[in-house]
């Protein structure tokens, strides 16, 4: 891994979007090397649909009471990979508003201050701009809010040449992030590597003089230049085969033929809509998350498969037994302990606090195949989840 040296000691950071993943540890690698790291995320409560929460409030009227800003990390993204008819307006005006006019107003109100600095940097976390149309055909509203990010790259980069350097920088393989536990579902974690590689790529390209600027850096490419040789360090599970990131020059077909082949299960295929991207049961699952713990797991001691039929059909599962549990998409990764089979529209209902297990059960709405008992505990987590609808 890349060694701190401490040229970036006595720095201000400015991060947007980094209560937790790449943000955080962007943050966190800064601060280890003496940085005054400045943090900027949505709420500084718990986040009932992601685990992580903001300890270090950074609101953006904040930026007006900093003395100076040396370094802006622009890393505050949204993603849903649907086609156009699929996607629904909210969530394009969300990722247009968080990943191009977020990162476009955050830079523009952070220049003056970046102008006064003495090695003033603006990292964004975007692609290179790759105008292959199998990059729009699946994700139109995704791939223009991110390529946005880029094309402020771009823009900024040569407006302020000699005064502030303003790169991006993108990942060579899968990170293993919430949003990527979302949209590979179980088994996607093997595929990726930690966030600790992106931290290292982004203290590599901060700590340069700001005629490196305009560049469009891969993680792995940056740190090879650093000397580093050894990746499997930076590997979620060492040797696995990994999965290509996106905009790159795997096609999202082969990438999602990959995710299969090892394990995971894919929220996207096609261009077209997944229940498993989208929708209540996704939400819920996102609800459910974020209120796992290794207390519930302990309590708990069981994997759980759902089986939905109707609307919102799917396979689904939540395991209450492994580590500090989880819960996504397709087959649990352990055998599982219960298997209820229900219409989603009951286990929405269920999981809402508006139809009891056991009451489900004696009507017929609900089949359950295994232990009774253990499908009773589940009772405790939809009583949580109620707390957070």
């Amino acid at each position: 891994m890349l060694q701190n040296t401490g040229k970036l000691g006595g720095c201000t950071i400015f991060i947007t979007g980094a209560s937790r993943g790449i943000g955080k540890a962007i943050a966190l690698k800064a601060a280890r090397d003496g940085a005054n790291v400045v943090i900027a995320a949505k709420t500084a409560d718990p986040h009932p649909k992601l685990p992580g929460t903001i300890y270090t409030a950074a609101a953006e009227s904040e930026l007006q009471h900093l003395k100076w800003i040396d370094i802006l990390v622009n890393n505050a993204s949204a993603i849903n990979l649907t086609g156009t008819l699929e996607t629904p307006m909210k969530k394009v005006d969300l990722m247009l508003g968080i990943n191009l006019r977020g990162t476009y107003l955050t830079s523009k109100l952070c220049i003056p201050h970046l102008l006064k600095s003495k090695n003033p940097h603006i990292l964004n976390l975007s692609p290179p701009i790759n105008l292959n149309p199998i990059w729009f055909k699946n994700h139109t509203a995704y791939t223009m809010a991110k390529y946005g990010m880029s094309m402020c790259v771009l823009g900024m980069a040569e407006e302020f040449k000699g005064s502030i350097a303003v790169n991006a920088l993108w990942p060579k393989t899968a990170i293993q992030t919430a949003a990527m536990d979302m949209l590979g579902g179980s088994g996607i974690g093997k595929q990726c590597r930690k966030v600790e590689i992106m931290a290292d790529a982004a203290y590599a390209i901060l700590k340069k003089p700001t005629s490196f600027t305009g560049q469009f850096v891969i993680d792995e490419d940056i740190l090879k230049k650093e000397g580093i040789k050894e990746f499997d360090v930076y590997a979620v599970e060492p040797g696995h085969p990994l999965l290509p990131d996106f905009f790159l020059d795997q096609q999202p077909e082969d990438l999602a033929k990959q995710m299969e082949e090892h394990g995971a299960t894919p929220a996207f295929k096609s261009g077209k809509a997944d229940s498993a991207a989208t929708g209540p049961i996704s939400d819920m699952f996102n609800i459910i998350r974020g209120i796992l713990s290794p207390d519930i797991v302990k309590t708990t001691g069981a994997v759980y498969r759902f089986d939905l039929s109707g609307e919102h059909a799917g396979v689904w599962y939540i395991d209450l037994k492994n580590d500090a549990g989880s819960a996504g998409s397709g087959d649990p990764p352990a055998k599982a302990d219960v298997v209820m089979t229900l219409d989603s529209a009951d286990f929405i209902k269920m999981f809402g606090g508006r139809l009891k297990p056991t009451m489900a059960f004696m009507s017929g709405k609900l089949k359950i195949k295994g232990d009774m008992g253990l499908a009773i505990k589940l009772e405790k987590m939809m009583a949580m989840m109620k707390s957070k609808l």
